[in-house]
């Protein structure tokens, strides 16, 4: 059984496609991360699977349920934080967790105390009285005391400073959840997905593009540096072309599973390279040379497994 399985899904609004088709199965157990620009579809996919928008076609199915017909018992089973990390302010922290423990059959307060000591927080608190990454810190150990099958976070560090982000990443790295609990968990911060994630998924313009793990990943995707004594050429038609920037007078190429193939630096050669030079990337560069490759003109696109 998948924690979610789509398949085919569309959603379209106001003359835009959110989801472009979308086929995407995690199976159980894990942390997911899904990335992409914005735009790119995941608000869209968590407002579905978690029941909220139906769409325009296709199915959404989450821990083997469609995601229309979601069931109270099966909702206690999801938990989401978001960006907002909105509670209501008049609360203190000990009767919101108190409300939260009559709704849940599998609360689990030992957990809910572990995470919350993360963050310096008291429960005679008031909500109103917390910074926005103490409010962060109060709604993960919410989220993880459900003891959830599937959590879901949705940038769930915007905004926090340092300090905050680190405890709420360390919270989550280090509670241990039931053993196939899965979590999904979408960041621009590729620092965060290098540290938690064991599966990588990139969505662009709604459609599924790549998913593999993280370092899996950044091994298909390398950095070639030429230097052409004369005029560039075209390189739009080199295979698995990303990206291409001009650098201090040296070209530089983001290639996709090329990395093993030498002939690319013999392409480079044969177009007038006089000299060129092979590196790894980080994740950040790759997936940002990933998504960037429309900005080369008429190259293909490269299909990723």
């Amino acid at each position: 059984m998948y924690a979610i399985d789509t398949r085919e899904l569309c959603l379209r609004y106001r003359g835009k496609t959110a989801l472009d088709r979308l086929t995407l199965a995690l199976p159980r157990g894990g942390i997911h991360a899904i990335v992409g620009a914005n735009g790119a579809g995941k608000s869209s996919l968590f407002r579905i699977l978690l029941g909220f928008t139906a769409p325009t076609s296709g199915s959404a199915r989450v821990l083997d349920c469609d995601s229309g017909a979601l069931t109270p018992a099966l909702r206690g089973r999801i938990g989401f934080v978001n960006e907002e990390h909105t509670l209501p302010g008049w609360m203190r922290i000990a009767e919101l967790a108190a409300m939260q423990a009559r709704q849940y059959p599998r609360w689990n307060a030992e957990r809910y105390a572990q995470v919350l000591r993360n963050f310096n927080v008291q429960p005679g608190q008031k909500i109103a009285q917390l910074s926005r990454g103490e409010r962060a810190g109060v709604n993960l150990a919410l989220a993880l005391a459900q003891s959830p099958d599937l959590l879901i976070l949705d940038e769930p560090t915007l905004g926090l400073d340092v300090v905050a982000k680190r405890a709420f990443l360390e919270a989550l790295l280090f509670i241990t959840l039931e053993e196939d609990a899965t979590i999904v968990y979408c960041s621009h911060q590729m620092e965060e997905i290098e540290r938690v994630a064991d599966n990588l998924v990139i969505l662009e313009r709604g459609a599924l593009r790549h998913m593999s793990a993280p370092g899996d990943f950044c091994e298909r995707v390398h950095l070639w540096v030429a230097e052409f004594p004369f005029r560039v050429p075209d390189l739009a038609s080199l295979p698995g072309l990303l990206e291409v920037r001009l650098i201090d007078g040296l070209t530089h190429l983001m290639v996709f599973d090329q990395n093993q193939d030498q002939d690319f630096g013999s392409r480079l050669r044969l177009l007038g390279a006089r000299s060129v030079h092979q590196s790894p990337v980080g994740l950040d560069r790759a997936i940002n040379g990933f998504l960037a490759r429309g900005h080369v003109a008429n190259a293909p696109l490269p299909t990723a497994a």
